[in-house]
């Protein structure tokens, strides 16, 4: 027999070098000694097609010579609940985030379930390490804001082990879990129409990691607005993977110094909006009267900035309590047949954006 994802085997004496009697192997022993992933251990030893059979071999050979065998008391525990849900994101410093998780945690106390937070700085190892502890520690199940460089292989072999996922705001492309995100494309898209709107011509975005979806279809909504009127999106100010408030800061020498200077800004989000409006002031240049800027997601305190700014509400609140429903709704075993659709976002259109300054830089050209 075989153990099911995140249970001890019992190690007996015949495995070599052991003293008599047992011990109990995890399956986060076998995954350090093999230097594989949990997730994996557990696949191979359940003859999985995702696991390489090479490798699904060198698991099983492994686990022959420690003299497994099966672990019913563990087994028993497996069924049991342990009203734990990890919750991996990017940047928990983002007060998007923030209020993303208090719907999350909202929804998810009302079934006595507990929160537990990883920030993995789109750093992949250090997420995978946070789930594969916590498989250990058998969670109820995972809502993951996948790392950039995450492979669908990853999140498809943890769905396949039995442990419900649901992704937020980020897609993984072939991924078969529930996915809860906004319509990034739609968003961008609305924020640059508003800009063309208003008359500007010279258009930067600044920031993204393009690698990710939301990076790359905030990227893309920004390209298909500018096209869609008619303006040259190759003379444009670009700056990818660009995400905090210190980037955006910096960032803004770079904006200051093109040629010809934009007249508007659509910044990835509104941390990076934060960073440019300190450091335009400090350079002498007003946002809102000078320079449009314009951020996305309408963080708590948006609408109190000076100027107040304009933003894309990406409505964390639908987004955390529908990622929970779905997670509680897996959880109880009912299939999750249909994937939900992305959530419109709405603009909010504030100070921060008015039209270009009569005869300004940039105002008629690239039209």
């Amino acid at each position: 027999m075989q153990a099911a994802p995140g249970e001890p085997l019992v190690a007996s004496s015949r495995g070599p070098g052991r003293a008599r009697g047992a011990r109990r192997l995890t399956l986060g022993d076998m995954a350090e000694a093999l230097q594989v992933s949990t997730a994996t251990v557990s696949l191979a030893l359940r003859d999985s097609p995702l696991v390489a059979p090479a490798t699904r071999e060198r698991i099983k050979a492994h686990a022959l010579a420690a003299g497994y065998v099966y672990n019913r008391s563990a087994a028993a525990l497996r069924t049991a609940r342990s009203n734990m849900i990890g919750v991996a994101v990017h940047d928990i410093l983002n007060p998007y985030f923030a209020e993303v998780f208090r719907a999350l945690e909202d929804e998810l106390g009302r079934e006595n379930q507990v929160v537990l937070i990883c920030n993995h700085r789109d750093d992949v190892a250090r997420q995978q390490r946070f789930i594969d502890t916590l498989m250990q520690h058998r969670v109820d199940g995972l809502v993951i804001c996948a790392s950039v460089g995450t492979r669908v292989e990853d999140i498809n072999g943890l769905a396949d082990s039995g442990i419900p996922v649901t992704l937020i705001c980020r897609d993984v492309a072939g991924a078969r879990v529930p996915v809860v995100r906004s319509d990034d494309v739609a968003g961008a898209r609305m924020v640059v129409s508003h800009l063309i709107a208003q008359g500007h011509r010279q258009i930067a975005m600044i920031g993204g990691r393009r690698q990710s979806s939301s990076g790359h279809d905030r990227n893309l909504g920004w390209k298909l607005a500018l096209e869609e009127a008619g303006i040259d999106v190759a003379a444009q100010l670009d700056i990818p993977e660009l995400m905090t408030t210190a980037d955006g800061r910096e960032a803004a020498e770079m904006l200051l110094s093109a040629r010809p200077r934009p007249t508007a800004v659509f910044a990835f989000n509104d941390l990076i909006a934060y960073g440019l409006l300190s450091a335009l002031r400090r350079a002498g240049v007003e946002p809102g009267r000078d320079i449009a800027v314009a951020g996305y997601d309408d963080t708590d305190g948006a609408a109190s900035r000076t100027p107040a700014l304009t933003s894309v509400w990406n409505k964390p609140d639908e987004i955390g309590k529908t990622a929970a429903a779905l997670m509680l709704r897996q959880i109880a075993g009912a299939p999750v047949t249909e994937m939900p659709a992305p959530i419109l976002p709405e603009l909010r259109v504030r100070e921060s954006t008015p039209p270009p300054k009569p005869g300004g830089e940039g105002q008629a050209r690239g039209a």
